[in-house]
């Protein structure tokens, strides 16, 4: 095989393997993101709490001085409704869903919730969230 096929044909097994790795993200990311949504809905405090990321559910415990099953409910978090789409940067995701937006980090784990309730500023501001890490 040639230099230049052989380089063609790393390239294209490279930028398909990427790919894959990419949507498996994208997937984990929105299911952890569904299934906080749906533990909320249902109003499976214990749930949705084990889905947020460490730093979230320590901040939400220490502003709202209770546990985060008690405090969750507390924060009147919007229901998502349908995904919209999906961005993942490394272990990083913003999950677009109708009516809010949710971030996401990758942990050893799995996907947690870092950031939920979460509306756009206007103009270039980042997103205004009801419920955050530190």
């Amino acid at each position: 095989m040639t230099v230049p096929r052989l380089f063609g044909v790393l390239t294209l097994a490279l930028v398909t393997c990427a790919c894959g790795a990419s949507q498996a993200r994208q997937d984990g990311a929105t299911r952890a993101g569904l299934a906080f949504e749906a533990s909320l809905a249902s109003g499976d405090y214990l749930a949705a709490c084990a889905l947020l990321a460490p730093e979230s559910r320590e901040q939400l415990q220490e502003d709202e001085k209770q546990s985060c099953e008690r405090a969750l409910p507390s924060q009147e978090l919007p229901v998502g409704g349908g995904v919209r789409g999906v961005d993942v940067y490394g272990r990083q995701a913003l999950l677009r869903l109708r009516d809010e937006t949710l971030f996401l980090s990758q942990f050893d784990g799995g996907w947690r919730v870092t950031a939920a309730g979460c509306v756009p500023n206007p103009g270039d501001a980042p997103y205004r969230c009801a419920l955050k890490g530190a």
